[in-house]
């Protein structure tokens, strides 16, 4: 049989599959969002709770320096996640999605239960900090096989007419994993005093996470792998070097991935974390009101952010990312202007620049997800995601808060979103429309046996 023939069978016994069992597909969906969730609530609540955190871990003879030092142990956490893309994201090619997704969401859930029990400065002394960062290294090099693994799966899971519905829910799930976080830390500042957040209060949200993560790896251990994993191991066509593979062969998509997340990662930043100091140190909001609008601008997000992925369904990814960059490059410099002349100004800008961030939330991660083989797919994604996320991520407030303070101008924001939105637009010009494509390409089963055993390799076994 022809390779072009065997790729055709194979492909018909993928849209049999994810095509006609609806229910598996909303397993799949659940099975791939619940670690990122679970990653950003734990995010979010170290974030919101830096202070109390420093009280309770380093020395309280300076407490700025102990905030401080709390943040490093957070930026540390980001700049180990491309170490542990290149560990999970090449085993994700070379043992399956389904394997790699139960093992990182178990690792981060027992980081994060280590920092819920993990006793303070107080009781252990250097040791406490000293511990703090070790599990902070341990659930960041974990979570940096995260995003690859979830994208990947759900992508090889979606029906191709609605791959990036189903894949934006990676997406929804971060931002319910945001917000539930900052609504935790609204919880104990009400129900409880400060003494009280110090003393114990703050180890709540963290003992909560844990088990969520439990019920997440439940979840990823009772589905089967994806369709087209499934096609490479009954081929006999899964890479014995994916990594060496990725970047041999792979390369041009790998930076194309890499342009297209540098945007998403600063427009994600800029908007969901840094909009508020921005708000409370330069435009003399004050913090309610900017937690507010912050909470809004979430809100949105979770509601567009499908709305975008089923749009790119339709019209394809191109015409929604493409527009969604030159939207960025055209107005984040006028939206800071805006929000100059003051609170209705800011709540327009901020909405508009949430509705241009999930668009690119809505359609990153699957045209991503499509432009790479199967073969090595989980390990571009990966890569791609984590590197440009420990270099553009955790610092857009930092270098936000340097520019405005060397330049003295509350602008900077404006042409620093451009900059990313240029990245972006280059390299979505580059890559070719993915919508309705097969995720099998050329690479994939080329170098296997060329057809599955049987349509029941594939097909008869379902998604369940």
């Amino acid at each position: 049989m022809s390779e072009l023939a065997s790729h055709s069978a194979a492909d018909a016994a993928l849209d049999a599959t994810v095509q006609t069992d609806p229910a598996s597909l909303r397993r799949s969906v659940a099975a791939g969002a619940i670690g990122v969730f679970v990653h950003w609530f734990d995010w979010a609540v170290y974030a919101y709770l830096a202070t109390t955190i420093a009280a309770v871990f380093f020395p309280a003879e300076n407490q700025v320096a102990g905030v401080l030092s709390v943040f490093a142990v957070f930026a540390v956490s980001f700049g180990i996640r491309p170490l542990g893309a290149l560990v999970f994201g090449p085993l994700g090619d070379r043992i399956g999605r389904r394997r790699t997704l139960s093992i990182v969401i178990i690792v981060m859930s027992i980081s994060t239960l280590a920092i819920g029990l993990l006793p303070g400065y107080a009781t252990l002394g250097i040791a406490a900090p000293i511990l703090l960062v070790a599990i902070r290294l341990v659930q960041g090099f974990a979570a940096g096989g995260e995003f690859g693994s979830a994208a990947s799966f759900l992508a090889e899971h979606a029906p191709r007419a609605r791959r990036g519905f189903g894949v934006s829910w990676l997406e929804v799930g971060s931002l319910l994993g945001f917000l539930a976080g900052s609504f935790a830390f609204y919880l104990l500042s009400v129900s409880l005093t400060p003494e009280q957040v110090t003393a114990w209060g703050w180890r709540i949200p963290f003992l909560v996470a844990a088990p969520m993560g439990v019920i997440g790896y439940v979840i990823r251990t009772k589905i089967e792998d994806t369709p087209e994993y499934r096609v490479l191991e009954a081929t006999g066509s899964v890479s014995r070097s994916p990594i060496s593979e990725l970047f041999r062969t792979n390369a041009r998509q790998l930076f194309q991935a890499a342009g297209i997340m540098t945007m998403m990662h600063v427009l994600f930043y800029a908007v969901l974390t840094y909009l508020v100091n921005y708000q409370t140190d330069h435009l003399g909001h004050s913090a309610e009101s900017a937690a507010l609008l912050s909470t809004f601008v979430s809100l949105l997000g979770l509601v567009l952010v499908p709305v975008f992925g089923r749009l790119s369904d339709r019209i394809g990814r191109k015409p929604v990312l493409v527009g969604a960059a030159v939207a960025l490059l055209v107005s984040a410099t006028p939206a800071y202007l805006l929000m100059q002349t003051g609170m209705v100004g800011t709540v327009v800008a901020a909405l508009g620049l949430s509705v241009i961030l999930s668009a690119i939330l809505g359609t990153h991660a699957v045209w991503a997800a499509e432009i790479f083989p199967t073969r090595t797919r989980q390990g571009g994604l990966s890569i791609a995601y984590n590197i440009t996320a420990a270099l553009f991520a955790g610092t857009v407030p930092f270098f936000m808060t340097v520019l405005i303070t060397a330049t003295g101008s509350l602008l900077v924001p404006g042409p620093y979103l451009m900059v990313a939105a240029a990245i972006g637009l280059v390299a979505a010009l580059s890559m070719r429309e993915t919508a309705g494509t097969s995720l099998l390409q050329e690479q994939d089963l080329g170098a296997g046996a060329g057809v599955p055993r049987a349509s029941g390799s594939v097909a008869g076994k379902g998604n369940s």
